[in-house]
């Protein structure tokens, strides 16, 4: 009986502590938010893209690497959820001078975002939704990877950009997304999350697949038929816009990436 009060009076206490006012400086931060049924504490977003319905009328602090300070003070947040890259260095450090609570997110495995989905659903009083969702994640993440194992990785190169050539580095999520498809980055051995690397490198590491999201990069592979993704077809258009996001949703995107990259194990369900 003691044991139970205990956990009341904790449960009571966290609640009684958790935020009520929220800013949002990145579009997954705020789909979490919407993930967790938190979004009536939503008090401003950065924008960066279209935002969801939800959040339509929500106060915008700035946009993708310009927040405007003084309209973020004027909403009183008492948390911010912060992604690292949204805002520039002198920016970041200014918000840690504020004295207003900050959570940083930059998840750099499926496993790190659970766990950020988690730790956001205590920070604003929805612990259980958290906790539910994240064991969700956790459970789908479980079955993907046993599908979709394989004793030698698949080699794949993620093309981010084409002029100049971008890709995603090792420690970038997009890499372990792979890995649960039973692929290998061909840079996972380059520690910069976004790396610019040449054509001749890409050669040298003679990838099995590449993928994009823009058709017209793809087919621009196929001035080098000697590359294996070129020999054997496998140039593939990455449709979901969801792997750039790293949320709740991102699982499900990743479930789509490992049917582009195996289709034939997707089938055997």
């Amino acid at each position: 009986m003691k044991r139970y009060w205990l956990a009341l009076l904790l449960a009571f206490s966290a609640q009684a502590l958790a935020a009520e006012r929220v800013i949002s400086l990145a579009p997954s931060l705020s789909e979490i938010m919407l993930e967790l049924g938190a979004a009536d504490l939503l008090v401003g977003v950065l924008d960066g893209g279209e935002r969801p319905a939800a959040l339509a009328n929500v106060p915008s602090v700035g946009h993708y690497g310009q927040l405007d300070m003084e309209r973020l003070l004027s909403l009183q947040p008492d948390l911010i959820l912060l992604w690292p890259g949204s805002v520039g260095p002198a920016q970041r450090e200014q918000l840690q001078r504020l004295k207003i609570p900050v959570y940083v997110a930059e998840p750099h495995s499926l496993e790190q975002l659970a766990s950020q989905v988690q730790a956001i659903g205590e920070q604003v009083g929805r612990a259980d939704a958290g906790r539910q969702l994240a064991t969700r994640l956790r459970q789908r993440l479980l079955e993907l990877r046993k599908r979709y194992q394989r004793a030698e990785p698949v080699r794949v190169f993620y093309q981010v950009w084409n002029q100049p050539l971008y890709t995603v580095g090792g420690g970038q999520i997009i890499s372990d997304a792979l890995a649960v498809c039973g692929a290998r980055n061909v840079f996972d051995d380059l520690t910069l999350p976004a790396p610019q690397v040449s054509v001749e490198s890409v050669l040298q590491r003679n990838p099995e697949v590449i993928l994009a999201g823009d058709q017209q990069q793809l087919e621009a592979w196929r001035a080098w038929p000697h590359i294996a993704a070129v020999a054997q077809g496998r140039l593939l258009r990455v449709p979901d816009k969801g792997l750039e996001r790293p949320s709740g949703q991102m699982v499900d995107a990743v479930a789509k990436l490992c049917e582009l990259i195996a289709p034939q194990r997707a089938r055997s369900r």
